[in-house]
This record gives structure tokens, sequence and C-alpha cells, in this order.
């Protein structure tokens, strides 16, 4: 294995140049079915600084994990080969969830409420504990409820009762400043304020197709040409085009969910951290709420 490191370090080496470094597919693992493509190693990548990308090796990147593992197991270097993979939050292992969070944050006990009729259906140690998109274990009930959206004001968690409820789906978002791979946005984004390309929000997640309408303060609006499940305050949105990652910008507002506009009504964006509700004041360009 040394010596294929080697070889892709010096390939690097004669090929890197003072432009412009940018993310492509070859820098990525594989993905299922043995393509080539984005990995975890986007989210991450995408918020660095491209004075320190310039000055990046990746003497693995063009290689695949299976092909990795069988340089391992060819050079018998079993250790690598019986690592487990890395799932869910690395640094809390087996420990309950709930349990861990609750040994730094203090308890705020709210309430479980139907998105659709208001109903109580029971309470909780705090919103902060739930993700949206999660099952949401209501005791007494034997039917599956789901976190559809998280009120921090108030310490409520408003729940549906199917995992494919529309409350949970949205096909608008806006972010903060992007930060470009490249330094700066994509020369078609600047020169017609809008540009088709995809985004994700979670990691091995389909890339979806949208459509970007840059604002004058550098923020970007997103617009999904398919409603999305589960798109939350406080993800980073991370944009590709033509097998290329472009960059990323955390998701400061939401727009209505699609049971918002079935019903005809107005809800308030998703609160997270503790923060105010979808607070974007910034002046731009774009939809608005």
């Amino acid at each position: 294995m040394l010596w294929i490191i080697l070889e892709q370090m010096q390939l690097l080496r004669v090929t890197m140049q003072e432009r412009p470094w940018k993310m492509k597919r070859s820098f990525s693992r594989s993905t299922s079915g043995g393509q080539k493509g984005f990995s975890e190693i986007d989210l991450k990548l995408e918020m660095v600084s491209q004075d320190a990308l310039r000055r990046t090796l990746f003497p693995l990147g063009g290689l695949t994990k299976d092909f990795v593992k069988k340089i391992a197991a060819e050079n018998r270097l079993h250790h690598v080969l019986q690592k487990k993979e890395s799932m869910g939050i690395c640094f809390v292992g087996k420990r309950n969830f709930e349990n861990f969070i609750l040994q730094y944050l203090q308890p705020r006990p709210g309430k479980f409420i139907s998105i659709e009729d208001n109903k109580v259906l029971g309470t909780h140690k705090g919103w902060f504990l739930y993700t949206l998109g999660q099952r949401a274990n209501i005791g007494g009930l034997r039917e599956p409820w789901y976190v559809v959206e998280k009120d921090g004001t108030r310490g409520d968690v408003l729940v549906a009762p199917r995992t494919d409820h529309p409350a949970l789906y949205r096909d608008l978002l806006r972010t903060g400043r992007v930060h470009w791979v490249a330094e700066e946005p994509p020369a078609a984004l600047v020169r017609d304020k809008m540009m088709e390309c995809h985004f994700r929000f979670r990691h091995q997640m389909a890339l979806v197709p949208c459509v970007l309408t840059l604002n004058q303060d550098g923020t970007v609006w997103v617009t999904a040409v398919k409603a999305v499940r589960a798109l939350a305050l406080g993800q980073f949105a991370v944009f590709y085009k033509g097998g290329e990652c472009l960059g990323s910008g955390k998701i400061l507002r939401l727009g209505p969910s699609a049971y918002t506009l079935q019903k005809g009504r107005s809800r308030p964006d998703v609160a997270v951290e503790g923060s105010s509700v979808g607070r974007d004041d910034s002046p731009g360009q774009g939809p608005t709420l």
C-alpha cells in the first residue's frame, strides 16, 4: 500500500498548480454499486479555505474503499479490514443519546403536539433531543409519530402520524453567506443571478436538482425541483454541478411545508439550537416568505 500512497502523492505534487483547487468526483471514495461519487468528504472539505486546499494532498483520493481494502488484505493488514464503519455520532458511541446530551444541557420539559389538530400527545425532556424526521417515542401510543417542527421558544415538538406526512416536505430554503470552494461564485450564477445545479444536506442522500438564486449579500435561495424531506435549520446545503462540489451555505430559513401550503395557512419556521425561528433580515433578492 505504501508504494501506491507514495505514487499518488508524487502525482499530485507534479500536477498541483497555483490555481483555484476544485473538488472533483475523483477525490471521493466509491458509493453503492461501485460507482465513484461524493461522500462525507464533501461535507468537511467544502468549508476549507482555498489557501489550505492548494496545499492539500489526497494520496488515496483516486482509490475506492473496496480497492484499498483489497490492498490491505494482500498485505495482511487485518486491523484495517476489521475496522467497523463509523455510524451516527462517533464520539457518543453506544451510549444512550438522550442521557449523553442531558449530561451537558439542562432538561427543558415540553409537549408533543399533533400538527393536525393541536392535541397534546405526551411530554418530553427537551426539544433539542429531537431531529426533524425522526420517530418520536411517545409513551402510550402504538402508532408511530414523527417530528415535523420544533418550537425552541415554547419548548414544544410538533409531530405528524406518518413518515411521509406532507409537513415533513419543503422545496424552498435560504442559506447564510455561501462558502465557495473556488473562492468566487460560479460565473453563470454571477451573470444570471440564477443557476441550475444539485444540492444535498445529509451524508449519502441523493443529490437533489435545484435552482440557486443569488442575493446581494452573498446568501442564496435554493428552490428544489421536488420537495425534500426533513430540511432543518442549522444544517449545511452543499452544492454540486457537473461532477464538482461548488461549496456550501448554512440553512437559516425555510419555506412553508407542503402541509402548510395544502392548508392555506402560515406557520413559523422551524427553531433550532434555541435560536429565534428562521430570522434572516439581511437584504437580498429571491423569494420572500
